[in-house]
């Protein structure tokens, strides 16, 4: 079984996990540089945003980078969902004179397309990878054509042999402590979501790709025992919310310094996807889940306009605070010194 190092060409087996909204180019370029696998999130950007990004990381690094897309489909709008959403977060509104009919359509999340393989393969990343499944096989042929390594997540030992059999180098394995989005593509029942230490070895014994673990792993120890449980590395999120290469907000960092950072639960209101986050006011006044919530990402732009008021006076009651379930690694130091304290002790 390759290690991510030969696997990637890497000196360390850390992936810094792609997070859309809290980093660019900065953090990717700074972990590669530190000798890890730096990643961009791309789902929220434009395809002028790729290419800045991309030649960012270009001008920036030499090393392997990898950069990461959705591949969800994009529902059809439902205006009698919509009004049911914005009927619920109607009081919130009022508290905060905020006209509903003023709100429009947010910036959105948007699956892999040819228009960014065309971007992508004038800048050929070495690894790119996906969440919520893969794209359509044209697509994934084309990013295969230029040599790239292919992952993708894998939140069940289905989804990891579903993932396996469509040719995938290596497969994340996502348990339930993970921050932000969870990658299930197969079921969107959470009971059959399962703990990353409990899920890393079932997978590993299921199929023959290597195993990349993530979920709730914030320092060396977890890292260690990610890799005696038979994973070939991590990727880690959380742990580089805090560098000065992250773009966190300030309340997004204020969050994740307090004692409110312990506390985190999977929540649906601020996109309508299942995502891990720090519980503020609205997951609890509302409950974490809504049923009346739009389908993901249609549900972000209603509670846009509340997050923005709330942000503007310093609070996080409306913005989604990812993290996983372990903060422990949090530190406002720069992401080099993160990515080798991953793996402090046990190099080689």
């Amino acid at each position: 079984m390759k290690t991510l190092q030969q696997l990637f060409g890497i000196e360390l087996p850390v992936i810094q996990a792609p997070m859309a909204g809290v980093q660019g180019s900065a953090l990717a370029v700074a972990v590669s540089n530190a000798g890890g696998l730096g990643s961009l999130p791309c789902a929220m950007l434009s395809v002028d945003a790729l290419r800045k990004e991309l030649e960012a990381i270009r001008s920036q690094t030499s090393r392997p980078y990898n950069v990461n897309f959705f591949c969800h489909t994009p529902p059809a709008f439902d205006a009698a969902r919509e009004a049911s959403w914005r009927a619920v977060l109607a009081p919130y509104y009022e508290e905060h004179g905020i006209d509903p009919s003023s709100i429009t359509a947010g910036p959105v999340r948007a699956p892999f397309t040819a228009e960014a393989a065309d971007v992508l393969e004038e800048f050929r990343p070495p690894v790119v990878s996906f969440h919520f499944g893969l794209p359509a096989a044209a697509l994934l042929e084309r990013v295969r054509s230029w040599g790239a390594k292919i992952l993708s997540s894998a939140t069940t030992v289905e989804e990891a042999l579903w993932l396996e059999d469509r040719g995938v180098d290596a497969v994340i394995v996502q348990g339930l402590e993970a921050g932000g989005h969870r990658g299930h593509f197969l079921s969107h029942d959470l009971t059959v979501q399962v703990g990353t230490f409990a899920l890393v070895p079932q997978v590993v014994a299921a199929v023959k790709v290597p195993v990349i673990a993530s979920g709730g792993i914030a320092d060396a120890q977890g890292v260690a025992a990610a890799l005696r449980l038979g994973a070939a590395g991590v990727q880690v999120g959380t742990a580089y919310l805090l560098c000065p290469e992250s773009t966190t907000s300030a309340v997004h960092r204020a969050a994740l310094r307090s004692e409110a950072a312990r506390h985190t639960a999977l929540t649906n209101l601020f996109s309508g996807r299942p995502a891990r986050g720090i519980v503020n006011r609205v997951m609890r006044e509302l409950g974490p889940t809504r049923e009346e919530a739009p389908e993901f990402p249609l549900a972000s732009s209603a509670i846009a306009p509340l997050r923005a008021r709330a942000e503007g006076q310093g609070k996080g009651d409306f913005s989604p605070l990812w993290a996983g379930q372990n903060v422990s690694g949090c530190r406002e130091v720069g992401a080099a010194e993160v990515t080798r304290g991953l793996v402090a002790g046990i190099e080689g």
